[in-house]
């Protein structure tokens, strides 16, 4: 997100701050009570917005993450692209030898 990006979204926040309270106001409270709700009403939206931030937090799809496990897998993808036959077929018997003596535990 650009600099002027944020700004433009502060900006919008407050002005519709200011907008939610003259709405308030038209709709009959007085300016306290619009105050309050206006707040309220901001301080709920708040709330939900963390809390979509921290839902995917732990989830792990924040873009770090992605980037992260996209990276393993196209260094991975590398590694193995560059593995002569002779490497690939030692390097499956060796996950086949792990895969059996983790079956049969003795």
């Amino acid at each position: 997100m650009r600099r002027i990006d944020a700004l433009a979204i502060g900006v919008a926040v407050f002005l519709a701050g200011g907008l939610l309270y003259a709405g308030l106001r038209v709709a009959g409270l007085d300016s306290f009570d619009a105050g309050i709700w206006s707040q309220a009403l901001f301080l709920l939206g708040l709330l939900g917005w963390v809390s979509t931030y921290l839902f995917r937090v732990v989830g792990g799809k924040m873009t770090y993450d992605r980037q992260r496990d996209d990276y393993e897998t196209a260094f991975l993808q590398k590694r193995l692209d560059e593995m002569s036959p002779e490497e690939l077929e030692a390097l499956q018997a060796e996950l086949e030898q792990e895969k059996q003596d983790s079956a049969n535990p003795s």
